[in-house]
C-alpha cells in the first residue's frame, strides 16, 4: 500500500505547472494536442504508408492547432471528401534518429489498435523534409483542461472518466501494449457533448511487451511515473499506477506526488508518499481512496492489473451495466447473421468507406450495442459474449449455430474475437453505407491521379494482399470493355452487388 504523508501537496498552482515538467530522461519533446476541430470520421485499420507531398491529397490550414520543439499539428481538409482531419507534422531535420523511430513505432502499434477510446490513424506521409500522420479529430479538448477548469470531480463522473481510460488499457495490455505515459494531456474529448467518448493519444513512447519479461527503459513524465520504472524493472502495471495518478487527481484536483523541483517529485513517488488528509478529501468514500490504494501500489506484483480494476466494486458502482435495449440488439444482431462474406476487394472497399467515411451518429447505436455484450471489457467480442446476445433473441441451440457461422464469416484475422471495426463492418446498415453519394465519394478518393477512372493498379497500391487470381476476376467482370480501368458506372455496378 502507498505509506500517507500528512503534509498536504501544492495544489492547483503545481496541476497547472505540471506540463512545464521536463520528462524524464528521453522522453521525446511537446505533446501535441488535438483539439478544437469537427469531425465525422470512424475507426480504420487498413493504414497507407505514402511517400510524397501531402497536399496533393490534403489543404492544411491555418493557424497550427500546436506546436512543439520539432514540429506541429494542423488541420486538414481532405481534398476528395472534404472532412476535417488533423496532421502531426515532424521535421526530418530536427529530429534524431531515435526520435524517428518513435515516431514510426507510433505509427505501427496505433494500425495494430481498434478501441473506441484509443485515437484511430489514417495515413502517413513522409517526404524530403517532414513526415505526416494524419488521424481523426477531437473536438472536446483534454481532460487536463477539464480538471483545471472544474477543480475536481464527483465520484461518479470520475469513475465514468476511470472506466473509459481502463477498457483502453485494458485492450492494450491484451494486445500486449504498454502505453508509459499514461496522464490527462494524453486524454482527449471526441465532441464537446454531455457524454463524449475519451480517446487516448500519444503512443510513441508505447511498446510491444512480452509477458513476464521486464522493461528497462526509463520513459514517463514525472506526477504520473511509476515508482519501479525509476529503477528500470518494470512491466504493463505502470499504466495502472498512472491511472491511479489520474484517479487521484479527478477526486482532488491536485497530484498526489508534488513537489518544489523533478527530484522531489521522484523522491516521493519512490517511496509512494502521498496524502487523503485535505479537505478536498473528506467527503470522498472509503471504496474510492481504497481503490486508489490498489492502483497506487508500490509492489506491482500486488497492483491491480486492468481486468481487476474494471471488475472493483466502486467502478461498478457508478457504472451500471447498459440497459438492455431488446430492439436495438435484435436490430444489430439480425444485420450481423445477415453479413455474408464478399469478393475479398469489395469486402475490402467496404471496410475502406466505413474506416473513411461512416459517421458518428452511424455508429452511435453499433457503439451501444457492442458495449453491452462486450461483458468484461476488452473491447472485442469472444463467442461466449457473443453467444450470451443471441441466446436473449433465439433458442439456445440456433443461437450456437448462428454465432459459430458469424465467427467464420466476420473474424477476418482469425483472433479467436471480433474487433470493434469488424464488428462495425458486419452490422452497419448496409443500403445506408453504400448509397451512391457516398460511392461516388469513394471512388473519387480511389482515383489517385483524378483521371475519372480507377486503374487496377491503383487499387493494387491501396488494396494489398488480394491475389492476382481475384484481380483477373474483377477485370473479367466488371471491366466491361478491358481497358485496366474501372469507371465509375462499372464501380456502382461492382459495390450493387453486395448491398
Amino acid at each position: 500500500m502507498g505509506t500517507c504523508s500528512g503534509k498536504r501537496p501544492q495544489n492547483e498552482s503545481s496541476l497547472k505547472n505540471q506540463q512545464n515538467q521536463s520528462n524524464t530522461d528521453n522522453i521525446t519533446p511537446q505533446k501535441y494536442q488535438l483539439n478544437d476541430v469537427q469531425s465525422d470520421i470512424g475507426n480504420l485499420i487498413i493504414t497507407n504508408k505514402k511517400l510524397g507531398r501531402i497536399t496533393k491529397d490534403y489543404t492544411l490550414l491555418n493557424p497550427p492547432l500546436g506546436n512543439g520543439a520539432y514540429g506541429e499539428v494542423r488541420k486538414a481538409i481532405h481534398k476528395s471528401t472534404n472532412l476535417m482531419r488533423a496532421v502531426k507534422i515532424i521535421h526530418k531535420s530536427q529530429t534524431t534518429k531515435q526520435e524517428q523511430e518513435r515516431l514510426i513505432n507510433e505509427v505501427e502499434i496505433l494500425q495494430k489498435l481498434d478501441h473506441p477510446n484509443i485515437i484511430q490513424i489514417y495515413e502517413f506521409y513522409q517526404d524530403d523534409r517532414f513526415f505526416y500522420i494524419v488521424t481523426e479529430l477531437c473536438t472536446g479538448g483534454e481532460l487536463f483542461d477539464k480538471i483545471r477548469a472544474e477543480g475536481s470531480f464527483s465520484e461518479k463522473k470520475a469513475a465514468e472518466i476511470m472506466k473509459q481510460i481502463l477498457s483502453a488499457v485494458n485492450y492494450c495490455h491484451e494486445q500486449k501494449i504498454v502505453h508509459r505515459d499514461l496522464k490527462p494531456e494524453n486524454l482527449l474529448y471526441e465532441s464537446e457533448e454531455e457524454n463524449s467518448l475519451l480517446k487516448i493519444i500519444d503512443f510513441d513512447t508505447s511498446k510491444e511487451f512480452v509477458p513476464n519479461q521486464k522493461l528497462n527503459q526509463k520513459l514517463g513524465t514525472p506526477y504520473y511515473i511509476a515508482p519501479e520504472i525509476l529503477k528500470k524493472q518494470y512491466d504493463e502495471k505502470c499504466d495502472l499506477w498512472s491511472c491511479g495518478v489520474i484517479l487521484y487527481i479527478l477526486l482532488c484536483g491536485y497530484p498526489p506526488f508534488d513537489g518544489k523541483n523533478e527530484d522531489k517529485i521522484m523522491e516521493k513517488i519512490s517511496q509512494g508518499v502521498y496524502s487523503f488528509d485535505s479537505q478536498e478529501w473528506e467527503d470522498v468514500s472509503i471504496e474510492a481512496k481504497n481503490y486508489i490504494r490498489k492502483l497506487l501500489e508500490l509492489d506491482p506484483s500486488k497492483r491491480l492489473n486492468a481486468q481487476q480494476a474494471l471488475s472493483e466494486p466502486w467502478i461498478k458502482k457508478f457504472n451500471n451495466p447498459l440497459e438492455f435495449d431488446k430492439p436495438l440488439m435484435t436490430k444489430v444482431l439480425k444485420n450481423l447473421k445477415k453479413f455474408i462474406t464478399q469478393q475479398k476487394l469489395q469486402e475490402s472497399i467496404v471496410k475502406f468507406i466505413v474506416n473513411q467515411l461512416a459517421t458518428k451518429q452511424e455508429k452511435t447505436e453499433l457503439l451501444k450495442t457492442f458495449q453491452c455484450l462486450d461483458t468484461n471489457q476488452d473491447g472485442k467480442l469472444s463467442k461466449e459474449e457473443l453467444l450470451a446476445g443471441y441466446s436473449k433473441i433465439m433458442k439456445p441451440v440456433e443461437a450456437v449455430e448462428e454465432v459459430n457461422r458469424i465467427f467464420l464469416q466476420v473474424d477476418k484475422n482469425n483472433s479467436g474475437s471480433i474487433d470493434y471495426t469488424e464488428f462495425v463492418i458486419a452490422t452497419i446498415d448496409r443500403q445506408q453505407l453504400l448509397s451512391k453519394q457516398r460511392l461516388k465519394m469513394t471512388f473519387r478518393m480511389l482515383d489517385k491521379d483524378k483521371s475519372g477512372s480507377i486503374s487496377i493498379d491503383e487499387l493494387k497500391e491501396i488494396f494489398s494482399g488480394i491475389s492476382e487470381d481475384i484481380w483477373k476476376q474483377v477485370v473479367q467482370d466488371f471491366d466491361s470493355n478491358s481497358d485496366g480501368q474501372i469507371s465509375l458506372n462499372e464501380f456502382f455496378t461492382m459495390m450493387k452487388k453486395i448491398e
